[in-house]
């Protein structure tokens, strides 16, 4: 028995369509699943005036890396390499001994000694007590500080010169902005997780990425640099400008994915198609299956904030979002996303989410950044995925 209804994919396909055909973005890939049912639009082009879109061209994923990166993590916490209520500063000991800014807006030598130190736990949660500001850029001596020591925390473009135990050392230097454990920042706690599993595993970090949970998933698309054979598959990513809704050329193929950078972004590195992510996503709804143990994934895909620090969370939290490790999780019914779904989207265009409760995947792969201009077809795709479940 179909899992989708016919005639509510038919509409799902005519609303993404009108995006490609009105000119809001060359073209897209979409895709939901329910068991073994998989139905995928592929829709206009890779670049504008370009080939046609295909279902394995590849997207810069951005923040869609967040999830991957946790579940890397949580594998090292089985093996008891990593442990989730242990100080970090063991294997990070640039993290340990932190001071905390009295004023996130204040100067940098006006602080405190924190509480306690940073756990893993605190990591996967982003409750480290660091995470980007929002505020207009350069409007406090933190983030100054940030730009001068080249930290570059925000949009995975341009990524940071720095190698990462550089990254660390310079990261180290500053003060927290809240108390360990205290409130949910965003960005940094993945680049900090990606640090911490190269050292725990004694290995580069996009090669554990690589032998522990692509190879395993068969995700041979997913990676931090498109090759030379992949280069004809890769599409092009835009910006729209806010006044006049024009898109213009943010990466280009043979841009920043074409080669390796010192420091493969854990918050937002990685480029993937919807199949490769589409096996991810049923890794997770299968309780882990041959990656990870039922209990670790509940506990990955659990909220664990408190409805005061989601609430700072705003405006990434809105809508009934919690936070797990590395993913946002619905805490409570709120519109037509179901309680206990699990995901989160990339800044450049991109979604996922995976519901337990009724076996729903849903990846939407576009080329054009939700900012500084937003646009619809993140939500329209939502809203006809849920209602086309039967």
């Amino acid at each position: 028995m179909a899992r989708f209804d016919p005639a509510a994919l038919r509409r799902a396909h005519r609303v993404l369509s009108g995006y490609v055909e009105r000119g809001e973005v060359p073209g897209l890939v979409s895709l939901v699943a329910a068991g073994d049912e998989v139905h995928v639009n592929v829709l206009g082009d890779k670049a504008i005036g370009g080939e046609p879109m295909e279902r394995d061209s590849l997207f810069r994923i951005s923040s869609m890396t967040k999830p991957v990166t946790a579940v890397a993590a949580m594998m090292l916490v089985e093996e008891c390499r990593l442990r989730l209520d242990e100080p970090v500063g063991g294997l990070l000991p640039e993290l340990a001994d932190r001071r905390v800014l009295r004023r996130i807006d204040g100067p940098l030598d006006d602080t405190v000694p924190a509480d306690r130190p940073i756990t893993l736990r605190d990591v996967l949660t982003f409750r480290l007590g660091f995470g980007i500001v929002l505020a207009p850029p350069g409007a406090t001596p933190i983030q100054r500080a940030i730009d001068e020591l080249e930290l570059v925390i925000g949009p995975p473009k341009p990524t940071t010169p720095l190698h990462p135990d550089e990254w660390l050392r310079r990261f180290g230097t500053l003060p927290l902005l809240h108390q360990p454990g205290e409130r949910w920042m965003y960005q940094v706690g993945s680049e900090v997780l990606a640090i911490l599993i190269a050292r725990a595993a004694d290995m580069p970090f996009e090669r554990f990425l690589a032998e522990r949970i692509f190879e395993p998933l068969g995700m041979s698309d997913t990676a931090f640099v498109v090759s030379a054979g992949q280069a004809h598959r890769f599409t092009t990513s835009y910006q729209a400008d806010e006044v006049t809704g024009e898109l213009h050329v943010f990466d280009a193929p043979d841009g920043q994915w074409s080669a390796p950078v010192p420091f493969p972004s854990g918050g937002a590195g990685l480029v993937s198609t919807a199949d490769d992510y589409l096996a991810f996503s049923q890794m997770l709804l299968n309780n882990g299956e041959r990656l990870l143990s039922p209990r670790s994934v509940a506990l990955l895909t659990a909220d664990h904030l408190t409805p005061e620090q989601a609430s700072s969370g705003a405006p990434l939290l809105d809508h009934g979002l919690g936070w797990g490790f590395g993913l946002a999780v619905v805490n409570r019914e709120d519109g037509l996303a179901t309680k206990g779904r699990y995901g989160w989207d990339g800044g450049l265009g991109t979604s996922w989410a995976a519901d337990p409760a009724t076996g729903l995947t849903g990846i939407l792969l576009t080329q054009r950044a939700d900012w500084p201009a937003p646009w619809h077809a993140r939500a329209d795709f939502w809203t006809t995925t849920q209602t086309a479940l039967t």
